[in-house]
């Protein structure tokens, strides 16, 4: 059950005109009141002798009474109270007990002889009601509703224990701030995926994604689209700033602005700015931007790097204390954003989703230590320059090996949440790594399916040296992983390595050596990847002739006088070869 609480209204005949309002909105269904601060308020969805006049005139009554120098100029406090879509239908009385307890836990009518406010409750769909109140007491004082919307959640928690419902996770005051009812009806009307809120939000954070000054901030929000307004002091010093949609208007025809920390607490310009003032000192050299802004195969190489750089930071995560795991996290968010801002159209849905979610997770109140997260954010910004990438061939193949790389990393940050007690972040998480999940599957059907064909392709005595390489470097994972169907693209890794003058044996036990192996689906797929990045291998085996997956009599021969010759120490795998 989540209460979205907006304390800031200024007319109270135009809310209750929305709220009974059918001809506009699909779920606007005989609306009608549950509950109000008397019992006997007029009902204008029932009663056909009761006006919305009649009502707001009853509501707004103790706030008429003052002198006009003395009325609040935003008086009218509003939250909507919305169960879980899979909760049961509640009944109009359990949705009045609902209500008492809303405007009791948050001081708006607390109740037991204290002076309240006048309220009603109206309900005009089945999963919520909407709860307006005047913000002046019977006795002409202002309520305590400070903290209203904490002090909302709080009751919802219980409601929802009590009367058996969805179990929302205890939020902890660092969420971005909800979408109003208005907003999502009016992104609804606009035909809008999502409301503006969310939408520049979204576009704010793909501008933040490896940026390095105010100036480029700004130029990539104005190349998005977005309209901005900056906030200066007297002095110039650039102080703040909003953003709107072009097309997001109010009823006078002008732009919603929004400031950045309406949008999340970490959209504020200093918290904006902390990210790249802590890396400016560690910047990379100009050779190596230019080298990724202008080198061949700019998203391919983005991609590599970027795997390279996560899976560095799942094999030190946890290890430098809350404050580094905290800008981990966070630098991981950029980097979902930057690499759903850049994928091909089959993969995009899934990793905006998956950033989309995981930018809950990117903030708590552990509070980041920036400088430890230049890498990742170096990674995000390799992903905006190298730009736009190919759903096919090494564009294809390297999204996929990140992507892998990053279902560890959101893991292993749901883990740490989950360990620290923040129950929405570890959840926001854990539903980014869902959508990863489904966007990996997406880019790696192609290259692992090019891979399991040059797999099947390998004769039967290669095989057989393959397994018994495995079973050697593995023996706790072998017999699981010679199961699974991703067995022969991991076969025709393990070939190409050997090829290209690796000793596999040893390369299995080092990539698979490295975290945990439990959450993966195929452990030879992440195998596979950890593999042909540890190795430089090609993410896209296709580019390799057929011949790189075999290994011919002359080759062996050498292999065996290379591993016989003096002072080269055997490995076990190596001694066990047989020699001709």
């Amino acid at each position: 059950m989540i209460p979205s609480v907006n304390p800031s209204g200024s007319d109270t005949r135009g809310l209750l005109y929305y709220l009974y309002e059918t001809g506009k909105y699909e779920d606007h269904t005989d609306p009608h009141l549950v509950a109000s601060f008397d019992g006997m308020a007029p009902d204008p969805g029932r009663d056909p002798n009761a006006t919305l006049t009649d009502l707001q005139r009853l509501l707004d009554q103790p706030v008429m009474a003052l002198a006009q120098h003395a009325r609040p100029a935003k008086h009218v406090w509003h939250t909507s109270v919305r169960v879980d879509p899979g909760d049961r239908i509640l009944t109009d009385e359990e949705w009045a007990g609902i209500a008492r307890r809303i405007v009791a836990a948050t001081g708006v009518d607390p109740g037991e002889g204290q002076s309240g406010c006048r309220w009603a409750a109206v309900r005009h769909a089945d999963d919520h009601i909407h709860i307006v109140a005047t913000l002046v007491t019977e006795d002409g004082h202002r309520p305590d509703d400070f903290r209203s919307g904490a002090r909302a959640q709080a009751e919802a928690r219980l409601i929802e224990k009590e009367l058996g419902l969805h179990q929302v996770a205890p939020g902890d005051g660092t969420a971005a701030q909800r979408p109003t009812s208005a907003e999502r009806h009016k992104a609804k009307r606009q035909g809008r995926e999502r409301t503006a809120r969310e939408e520049l939000r979204e576009t704010v954070r793909r501008a933040v994604a490896g940026a390095r000054s105010d100036a480029e901030f700004f130029d990539r929000l104005a190349a998005a689209g977005l309209l901005i307004r900056k906030r200066a002091a007297p002095s110039g010093d650039l102080l703040g700033y909003k953003v709107a949609l072009p097309d997001d208007l109010n009823r006078d025809g002008e732009p919603v602005f929004y400031p950045g920390a309406r949008l999340a607490p970490d959209l504020s310009l200093p918290r904006i700015r902390e990210r790249w003032s802590a890396g400016a000192q560690d910047a990379p050299s100009a050779a190596r931007q230019d080298a990724v802004r202008t080198g061949p195969g700019r998203p391919a190489a983005a991609r590599r790097a970027t795997a390279s750089a996560v899976w560095q930071t799942v094999l030190a995560f946890g290890y430098g204390g809350d404050a580094v795991a905290a800008a981990h996290i966070a630098a991981a968010g950029e980097v979902l954003d930057a690499l759903a801002k850049t994928s091909a159209a089959h993969t995009r849905s899934e990793l905006r989703e998956a950033a989309f979610a995981f930018e809950r997770a990117s903030r708590s109140h552990v509070r980041a230590v920036r400088g430890h997260d230049r890498a990742l954010r170096q990674a995000a910004r390799d992903l905006v320059q190298g730009g736009p990438a190919l759903g096919r061939g090494e564009d294809g193949a390297t999204t996929a090996m990140a992507i892998d790389m990053l279902f560890f990393l959101v893991t292993a940050a749901a883990h740490w949440h989950a360990r620290k007690g923040h129950a929405q972040q570890a959840e926001a998480a854990t539903q980014a790594a869902e959508h990863l999940r489904a966007a990996y599957q997406a880019a790696a059907a192609q290259p692992l399916g090019v891979l399991h064909q040059r797999g099947r392709r390998l004769s039967q005595p290669m095989l057989q040296r393959q397994t018994f390489l495995l079973r050697e470097a593995l023996p706790e994972l072998a017999e699981q992983i010679l199961t699974e169907p991703g067995w022969y693209a991991l076969a025709a890794t393990v070939a190409e390595a050997e090829a290209a003058g690796h000793d596999p044996a040893a390369l299995l036990s080092e990539v698979a050596g490295r975290r945990e192996l439990g959450t993966a689906d195929s452990v030879s797929d992440v195998l596979v990847w950890r593999m042909r990045r540890a190795a430089n291998l090609p993410a896209d085996a296709s580019q390799l002739p057929e011949t790189s997956t075999t290994t011919t009599r002359s080759t062996k021969r050498e292999t065996t006088t290379r591993a016989s010759a003096p002072g080269r120490r055997r490995s076990g795998a190596d001694a066990a070869r047989p020699s001709r």
